[in-house]
């Protein structure tokens, strides 16, 4: 493991699309679900190239899955990394539990978002952004909420990705009855659109910050913050803020965001629970811990298993509430989000000995919803308690 690969993590794309497309593998779907969601993925606003289609596997929860967009800006901070953008922007992906039937088909990313990412990650694949914009989704656009308060997740994205790639995570958490922030950091992706058209480029992506990917974790904690100052303000910018429970609030991270989230745990209390996915510990978890909260370790073997990573050694030793260490055997970096996914359906081969790709989201999937559904939800998980027979790929670290 290097630093560079977690500071960079997006960098997996260029490693797996190295040839231009020839033709689309069979779009991922997993068996329905028994509960009120869609029966059908809801296909995004842009249309797919003929024989090119993509689209995520069905929640598993039993609700329906809205979405709405959130521009918030920050008017008490400058941008860190482009001070002369002014206020610090941020936009968000708000996923909720919902009514089935109702809303139209949510898209998965902008073309132009899709193009720059393409063409930083995969130059000279072939793949076209209309066919990766047009992923189809399973979220719908001005869904009518499900009735009930429900705990908050915030999720933070790897170095360099743009939210979109964790579409199928938060999809998947609204389906089981959490409202989920899925956060864009403008300037730290390839590429994040505004409300008003324009889209806003990576501008530290090949000039590092001061600070390092330390600065970075610590300014994503700042964003989450405020995202949650805003969301659970009583004059909330999103019409939907009734749905919070604003005393359950968790989070949880890829890459760099993963740190982020530890980093969030250190400076803000409301954060109840924390997951690190596959991310190093640039800012670190704080000698004297965080407070007795929960924190999930849950990386891929080759990296973060016990003696791999120093800084999850680390952190492990300081974290002094309930812990775990998941690793996931064959796992990759991009195995945590969308990523690998949409490779797969590209039809493009994985690694040698890598994990399929659609057991590896399924497996997230599974602990993740297992984490939050123990700690904000209260409801036990004997999963997390040791190794699984129906989960040989992950192993468990108890305290």
């Amino acid at each position: 493991m290097t630093s560079t690969r977690r500071a960079a993590g997006a960098a997996a794309l260029a490693l797996l699309l190295p040839l231009p497309v020839a033709a689309a593998a069979p779009a991922f779907a997993f068996a329905p679900a028994a509960s009120a969601a869609p029966a059908a993925p809801a296909a995004s606003a842009a249309s797919a190239p003929a024989g090119l289609a993509f689209e995520l596997p069905q929640p598993t929860g039993p609700f329906a899955v809205g979405r709405d967009l959130l521009h918030l800006v920050d008017q008490q901070r400058q941008d860190p990394w482009v001070p002369s953008a002014g206020p610090r922007q941020l936009m968000l992906s708000m996923y909720y539990p919902a009514r089935a039937g109702s809303g139209t088909p949510a898209p998965y990313m902008t073309t132009e978002e899709a193009r720059l990412f393409l063409a930083a990650k995969a130059p000279g694949s072939g793949l076209p952004p209309e066919a990766l914009a047009a992923t189809g989704t399973w979220a719908r656009t001005g869904a009518q909420p499900a009735p009930g308060r429900f705990p908050l997740v915030l999720l933070s994205p790897g170095f360099t990705f743009p939210r979109a790639l964790f579409t199928g995570i938060a999809e998947d958490l609204a389906g089981r009855g959490y409202v989920v922030a899925l956060i864009d950091h403008p300037y730290e992706s390839t590429g994040v659109t505004l409300p008003d058209g324009r889209t806003l480029t990576c501008a530290i992506c090949d000039q590092p910050p001061a600070g390092g990917p330390a600065a970075i974790a610590e300014s994503r904690a700042k964003d989450a913050s405020f995202v949650i100052d805003r969301l659970t303000s009583n004059r909330s910018p999103w019409p939907l803020a009734r749905l919070i429970d604003r005393h359950r609030i968790g989070m949880a991270g890829h890459s760099i965001g993963g740190d982020a989230a530890a980093s969030t745990m250190a400076a803000d209390p409301r954060v109840r629970a924390g997951v690190n996915m596959d991310g190093s510990f640039f800012a670190q978890v704080p000698a004297t811990g965080l407070g007795g909260r929960p924190f999930l370790l849950f990386g891929a073997a080759g990296d973060e298993a016990p003696g791999m990573d120093p800084s999850w050694d680390e952190a492990w030793s300081r974290l002094d509430g309930w812990k775990r260490r998941l690793t996931v055997a064959g796992a990759e970096h991009g195995t945590f989000g969308d990523l690998l996914l949409l490779a797969r359906a590209a039809g493009l081969p994985g690694a040698p000995g890598a994990i399929d790709p659609a057991r590896g989201i399924e497996i997230t999937r599974t602990y993740l919803g297992a984490f939050f559904d123990l700690h904000l939800k209260g409801e036990p998980q004997p999963l997390l308690d040791g190794p699984s027979p129906t989960q040989p790929e992950v192993a468990v670290q108890l305290p």
